[in-house]
């Protein structure tokens, strides 16, 4: 016979592998796995170790040692509660033994009691949000003849995307000076051995440990992204220095099990933002104001409050800017245009007012309804303001600009973020524009627009703080420089819109009609729109 290995591994998922070597002369070796994973095959593959063409024989033993749960059975609980959703740990049912009798070790069908099993119901309240507590109580007895085991069904599949949340909490006047309180929270099965060794070490997992004790009543873990199985929270009261002392004590611990998806929901410098990845859901902070951490709590790069205040100020300030085109509209006598820039400026204003972290904050409106506006307002005003500057007829126009306004509406549902969401439309727009222009310099045999003064005093400018703010926006903002980049980007935009802006006509009176109204009917012709209307 020849040497081999011998790999002993969970089939899914796998944490990491067993590996047994059989070597020397009688070619027998041994391998115990200590708690092995619950309800699930294991697989074991051979492998040789003398070359790829020698063949190897052996024979394998498989010996399983196991004790019987004594379920805490809250039958009559159920049936009280029959609409209440739960799942309850499955196995052996048995008598349910009242608290007076669990420190016993008594004997059902020829095998002992290893531990007392809590049956746990599982409330899903959210998304990634679920609440774990004992079927008749929060309180769990815990005591040195076994140990006391909650398991925790996180195996749906949807469960591994936020945190695990684990408090407990004993009475001080329960604990001797003596006595301690071991916890260990293993995934696949549970730590069984308290006795033997406090390592929380089962056959293919290495849990948590905590511990409560007259000097430290209170225990929390977090686990983020607990891998998707069944977890397991087991408890035994130890005394290392007097073990007669643990014989006859017995604590209550207080437990509060949770899966939320942030961590105290991210704090006040974060916001808890969901994602998902191929089929996959998780939850994270998405901190703010140069704040780190799973929940936005480490301060080593944040900002200072007068800097959170100068940052507010920049955005919301920045957009005083529309004021300009929206004085030229007015004057103009372009009021769609005027009362498009007031709603930008008005949204942007305030989503940016309760967009910051911290103390400067102001939100007028629920968050995500200030953002979409704020995105709205912004596509629209570019592209009205090309629409406006091709002179197209007012009907054609005005049929444009609400076609535009709703597919900003729609594409903004789809992907608020996407950069081809605003200038897709807007390079729609330019192109119509570009179309106007070449039309109107073969109609009449001249560029378009026809004055210098035009193109060097207001369409260059224009253009060039068009092109700048939209490179800004796409290649050059990141969330460092962002307080700067965007307020520049708010006045560019600004800016752009009221050079960019068609002159008032000075030959023709701004109004449908010129001469003064009477009390009878008169047809008034419009030299512009070339239409007739009766006033």
């Amino acid at each position: 016979m020849c040497p081999f290995h011998r790999h002993f591994s969970p089939t899914l998922p796998s944490n990491f592998q067993k590996v047994l070597t059989c070597t020397g002369p009688a070619w027998v070796c041994h391998l115990l796995l200590p708690s092995p994973p619950w309800d699930r095959w294991l697989q074991v593959t051979a492998k040789s170790l003398a070359g790829p063409h020698v063949s190897v024989a052996f024979s394998a033993v498989v010996t399983l040692t196991a004790c019987r749960p004594w379920i805490v059975n809250f039958k009559q609980l159920l049936q009280s509660s029959p609409n209440q959703s739960c799942n309850a740990s499955t196995g052996l049912l048995s008598p349910s033994p009242g608290y007076q009798d669990l420190g016993r070790n008594i004997r059902v069908g020829g095998g002992p009691f290893c531990l007392v099993n809590y049956q746990v119901m599982r409330e899903d309240m959210d998304v990634v949000s679920v609440h774990f507590r004992p079927m008749d109580r929060v309180s769990v007895l815990v005591h040195s003849g076994m140990p006391s085991v909650m398991r925790l069904y996180l195996n749906t599949g949807m469960d591994s995307g936020g945190s695990l949340t684990i408090s407990l909490w004993a009475n001080k006047s329960m604990i001797s000076n003596n006595t301690l309180v071991m916890v260990c929270v293993n995934a696949a099965s549970p730590f069984l051995l308290f006795n033997t060794s406090l390592n929380c070490t089962t056959a293919f997992f290495q849990g948590y440990s905590l511990s409560l004790s007259t000097s430290s009543r209170k225990a929390k873990l977090i686990i983020p992204y607990p891998e998707t199985d069944n977890w397991y929270l087991s408890l035994q009261l130890v005394c290392p220095q007097s073990p007669e002392e643990c014989e006859k004590a017995k604590v209550l611990i207080e437990t509060t099990l949770y899966l939320v998806p942030c961590l105290d929901d991210c704090g006040p410098y974060g916001q808890c933002i969901l994602l998902r990845r191929h089929g996959y859901l998780y939850a994270g902070c998405s901190c703010k104001a140069g704040w780190r951490g799973w929940s936005c709590t480490d301060n080593s790069t944040a900002q200072s409050t007068a800097q959170q205040r100068m940052a507010t100020l920049l955005l919301t300030l920045s957009n005083l800017m529309f004021l300009a085109p929206i004085t030229l509209s007015v004057y103009r006598c372009l009021l769609v245009e005027a009362s498009i820039y007031a709603y930008t400026m008005f949204f942007s204003t305030f989503y940016h007012a309760c967009d910051q972290p911290g103390e400067a904050v102001l939100c007028i409106l629920n968050y995500d309804t200030l953002q979409y506006c704020d995105f709205l307002g912004s596509g629209v005003s570019i592209w009205v303001t090309i629409l406006c500057m091709a002179r197209l007829k007012a009907a054609l126009k005005y049929v444009l600009l609400l076609l535009g306004t709703l597919v900003f509406a729609m594409s903004l549902q789809l992907d608020r973020r996407g950069a081809w969401n605003m200038m897709g439309p807007c390079l729609f727009a330019f192109v119509i524009m570009v179309t106007m222009w070449v039309y109107r310099c073969g109609h009449r045999r001249h560029c378009y627009p026809t004055s210098w003064q035009r193109w060097v005093f207001y369409l260059l400018p224009g253009i060039s703080m068009a092109a700048l703010a939209i490179t800004i926006y796409t290649s050059m903002m990141t969330s460092d420089n962002y307080y700067y980049t965007h307020s520049i980007w708010h006045m560019l935009l600004a800016g752009s819109a009221a050079f960019l802006l068609p002159p008032r006509d000075k030959h023709v009176e701004p109004w449908a009609c010129s001469q003064k109204f009477t009390c009878h009917y008169q047809i008034c012709k419009n030299h512009r729109e070339e239409l007739y209307t009766v006033t």
